[in-house]
């Protein structure tokens, strides 16, 4: 018996970097897996890969920024599957610049999908689970909405945004065995950290106390005991897997 059978598993942005390596840990657990991004192609592979090894998982589109595909892949997630289970809201965006150089415009695009896609998702899948009396809802936050970071006013802004969603959407649903928790990783080996220079990933890796970044497998294994019975009695909570660079 595995940790997630019987469960359907949503889990956005799963079409590469951490949003992947949760999605293939929590259909290795047993979980039907429904991953979501904007990306056909890429999806594809992953679903294909989790196939390839046993799993159950099938793509669903999803532009968190458009309210309208919002409703329209919950409501098709719905007619497939009859309930989710498991929420794990991982997409995001950035686009990064000073406060003085940042316009109205990258400040509504970050925080439409990384806060208010977040809030919709969450508000169109919790009127099942709520009707079920069961949920695991997990945000991926980031470390720099607990700490700040220059030049990412927004981004910041936007996952200091998912802490306070996640805390009042636990204390919202505790009644009715609905518990929402966030992971909030630090500086994880992604496509992106791949591009960096060698001096610029040790500048990197001297701010991290265990002198190290941490692999997208770092973050998914925090997500899937927040999504299990384990965490049964775990709710409001931050979990941070930074390798000690936030304290």
């Amino acid at each position: 018996m595995k940790r997630f059978d019987g469960r359907i598993a949503l889990v956005t942005g799963a079409s590469r970097g951490i949003g992947e390596a949760i999605a293939k840990r929590l259909a290795s657990e047993g979980a039907t897996v429904l991953a979501a991004a904007r990306t056909a192609d890429a999806l594809a592979r992953v679903v294909s890969e989790i196939e390839g090894a046993g799993g159950r998982a099938s793509a669903l589109a999803l532009d968190l920024a458009d309210p309208g595909a919002i409703e329209a892949a919950v409501k098709n997630a719905l007619a497939a599957h009859g309930e989710i289970h498991v929420l794990v809201n991982n997409a995001g965006v950035t686009e990064d610049n000073l406060i003085l150089r940042m316009s109205r415009e990258a400040w509504d695009r970050v925080l439409a999908t990384n806060l208010t896609g977040v809030f919709l998702l969450t508000q169109a899948v919790v009127k099942g689970m709520v009707r079920k009396r069961y949920g695991r809802i997990v945000n991926v936050t980031s470390v720099v909405g607990l700490m700040g970071n220059a030049g990412q006013v927004n981004y910041a802004a936007s996952k200091a945004g998912l802490v306070g969603l996640t805390k009042s959407v636990a204390r919202e649903l505790a009644s009715r065995n609905i518990t929402c928790n966030a992971v909030a990783p630090g500086f994880i080996a992604t496509a992106m950290t791949d591009k960096m220079t060698d001096e610029a990933k040790s500048k990197m890796t001297g701010q991290i106390p265990l002198e190290r970044l941490g692999a997208p497998g770092d973050v998914a294994a925090a997500v899937a005991y927040l999504a299990s019975e384990d965490a049964a009695y775990v709710t409001g909570t931050v979990v941070n897997v930074s390798g000690g660079l936030y304290m």
